[in-house]
């Protein structure tokens, strides 16, 4: 169930038998000569999409852009400041509280946003202490982020080896080409496993470092069909971990 496709009936409905909701959240950002700049948010809100529908949960809409200040050295990468982020979490998060919302899922497909996130949901529990909100059943919020479940993680290791890298990947890469095979993109790639280990500082410093946008990584490994087993793993692991968050006390 997808909050923009229902009403708010059905969704006042929802909220007798669960006070749970998902929200996929990613990045707009450089991926590589063959990655989607929308990777990062397509791989969490399909992902996010199948774990609502095996679980039985509402999905929020997808924070398509992220924390990604370290890439818009690219043309066409978009970020939003952290305190930028941190106010949208609260934004996005106080009026459901007001609905009855008490668990906040956020399915993350961008390894940016993490830091961010944690300090947005601090910040979003105060917010609502101050204004008494949830104070009998508190709020909780939860970060997953799909490309660290262990199903994905051993899959893509199986898969990839050291050419997994860890920005760029063959598997996100490969999770895009199953959710969108008319978007295939091809590129010779230089070398042909990028380099690794820079410190990232800010946009120059990480675009003379790695100067096609990866990160130790060869994306023309990638499949659609090892898409599908990444986006298949992804959804048993991440299904679980939200139910589990559901039941806890």
């Amino acid at each position: 169930m997808q909050l923009h496709l229902a009403t708010w009936t059905e969704v006042e409905a929802y909220l007798q038998r669960s006070t749970g909701i998902i929200f996929p959240i990613g990045s707009t950002e450089q991926h590589g000569p063959t990655g989607l700049i929308g990777t990062d948010a397509i791989c969490a809100e399909r992902i996010a999409w199948g774990v609502g529908e095996a679980t039985n949960a509402l999905v929020g809409p997808t924070i398509n852009v992220g924390m990604a200040l370290h890439h818009t050295a690219f043309p066409g990468s978009i970020s939003l400041r952290p305190s930028t982020l941190i106010a949208l979490v609260q934004d996005y998060v106080k009026p459901l509280a007001r609905a009855g919302f008490r668990r906040f899922f956020f399915i993350n497909g961008h390894g940016g946003n993490v830091a961010t996130l944690k300090a947005a949901f601090a910040e979003t529990y105060a917010l609502l202490a101050d204004l008494n909100i949830a104070t009998e059943h508190p709020v909780r919020c939860a970060i997953a982020n799909w490309y660290l479940c262990r199903s994905v993680y051993t899959l893509a290791k199986e898969r990839y080896g050291d050419q997994e890298g860890s920005h760029a990947t063959p598997s996100e890469v490969a999770v895009t080409q199953f959710v969108y095979p008319e978007h295939i993109k091809t590129a010779a790639l230089t070398p042909t496993v990028a380099p690794s280990g820079f410190p990232i500082y800010g946009a120059a410093d990480f675009r003379q470092h790695y100067p096609d946008g990866r990160m130790g990584s060869n994306p023309a490994i990638a499949t659609p069909e090892d898409g599908r087993l990444l986006y298949e793993a992804a959804v048993k692991d991440l299904s679980s971990d939200y139910l589990r968050f559901l039941a806890a006390e």
